[in-house]
């Protein structure tokens, strides 16, 4: 049996930046890892998916550079290869410079394997047995797949393996209206795919206000991108060279379908029964304020505790773990305000309370919104679908939530952020004076609209 100070299962956002505080900290450090160093976000999710974005933009930018007086002869053509190749590209620089930050760190153990519980304080992995007085978990989480008529006779894709897509499909059945399916919708229709989006829902990404899902939906179709909604069955067929998509509204013929309907945390094989670690009915393992279990020395971190489920999310519980238990610290996972993006184009950015929940909350509201075609820079760059919306407490005169949907939407948040962040008031936030001509100028102005609502 091999002993350490502490062994982080999962090689994600979180665990191994704490390994490298705790080695720092002259610790014996064990960093397990079944597949690949950077988790989701690095192999993935974020990295990927983003300079697939950003190539995608520029098909996009290219076929409508007339309207800014740019004319391209000929056909924009894509390169699926290169296009495949430069994400790869962007992962495994990433990937390997967390190997080699690791291979030089006296102290860390890594070991590639699939780790499972002996007893609260040991693992097996590979065969060797390891033991720790603390053990942190951050093994992350997979696409579900739900279980729909005729899903197991057909070839899908998921979030994981359409990154590797180097051809293009002629149509793309995304199953799923929710963030990553819809990213990948507007993706594939830019690259020159034709793409349906199919959701359960009444509305596309469900967690947002409706004027914001409906103003989501506006931009998919102003692309060419069909969406159906509120379709309660659906069922798949392969034929010789399609795959239908069959639904109790429409028949798709696809040539490649997407499955994005959700993911679930890679709980189930770690043995926690022997550690006598508990998980809610979804499986995210129970923690508390502090992101401990309910079994003494073990902590689970990131995806796998249902808390957040971003990158930023997943590293900001490493911050909290490494706080409180190097630095002496008290912070709580209670204490974070949830901010996110959603990446289409324009982009979405969103911080705390959305309009419906305000109101839930029973507090007296206050609501401004204003339409990007309203905003200097938007028109400049003639991008000007989306608008902004913010949400305030009319006693507290806190800002309660925001949404701005619009160019630069998932940068421009960050200042309302900030301020909800460091508890400032509404008033003091319109006397700031930002740059001019940008997006953010206009947030001291959409404050100054604030009306009860």
């Amino acid at each position: 049996m091999k002993s350490f100070d502490a062994i982080v299962i999962g090689g994600g956002q979180a665990g191994p930046f704490l390994a490298a505080r705790m080695v720092e900290k002259g610790m014996k450090v064990a960093l397990i890892e079944r597949k690949f160093l950077g988790g989701t976000c690095v192999n993935a999710g974020c990295m990927p998916t983003k300079t697939l974005v950003a190539s995608a933009r520029a098909a996009y930018v290219a076929r409508n550079g007339a309207v800014y007086g740019v004319n391209i002869p000929g056909e924009i053509a894509i390169d699926m290869k290169v296009v495949r190749a430069r994400a790869e590209t962007v992962t495994m620089n990433a990937r390997n410079g967390l190997i080699g930050w690791f291979a030089g760190m006296d102290g860390m153990t890594v070991i590639y394997g699939h780790a499972r519980f002996e007893d609260p304080k040991t693992v097996s992995v590979n065969g060797e047995t390891l033991t720790a007085p603390r053990i942190f978990l951050n093994v992350g989480a997979r696409p579900v797949i739900p279980d729909l008529p005729g899903i197991n006779d057909i070839d899908y894709l998921t979030s994981t393996s359409i990154i590797h897509l180097d051809t293009l499909p002629r149509h793309l059945a995304v199953i799923g209206g929710s963030y990553i399916g819809l990213e990948f919708a507007q993706m594939y229709r830019r690259f020159g795919a034709e793409v349906s989006v199919i959701e359960h829902g009444p509305k596309l990404a469900s967690r947002e206000d409706e004027d914001i899902s409906d103003a989501i939906a506006d931009v998919l179709r102003s692309e060419g991108i069909d969406i159906h909604t509120g379709v309660s069955d659906i069922a798949f067929a392969r034929s010789s060279d399609a795959i239908t998509v069959a639904t109790d509204s429409a028949r798709i013929d696809a040539s490649h379908v997407l499955i994005a309907t959700g993911r679930k945390p890679n709980t189930d094989d770690l043995g926690l029964d022997a550690a006598g670690v508990i998980t809610d009915k979804h499986g995210y393992i129970t923690v508390d304020d502090k992101l401990a279990t309910n079994v003494e020395g073990i902590w689970a971190l990131g995806d796998c505790n249902g808390y957040g489920a971003f990158t930023h999310t997943s590293y900001n519980d490493f911050e909290i773990a490494a706080a409180n238990l190097l630095d002496g610290d008290d912070r709580k996972v209670s204490s974070r305000i949830l901010a996110y993006a959603l990446y289409i184009d324009p982009p979405l950015g969103r911080v705390g309370m959305t309009e419906k929940q305000a109101r839930a909350s029973g507090r007296k509201i206050m609501i401004s919104t204003r339409p990007m075609s309203r905003v200097g820079r938007a028109n400049e760059r003639g991008e000007t679908k989306g608008f902004m919306k913010v949400i305030a407490d009319a006693e507290t005169k806190k800002i309660l939530g925001a949404a701005i949907l619009g160019i630069e939407g998932d940068e421009v948040i960050h200042g309302i952020i900030d301020a909800m962040n460091a508890g400032t008031t509404y008033p003091a936030l319109q006397w700031s004076v930002p740059i001019h001509p940008t997006v953010s100028e206009l947030i001291p102005t959409l404050l100054g609209d604030l009306k009860p609502a």
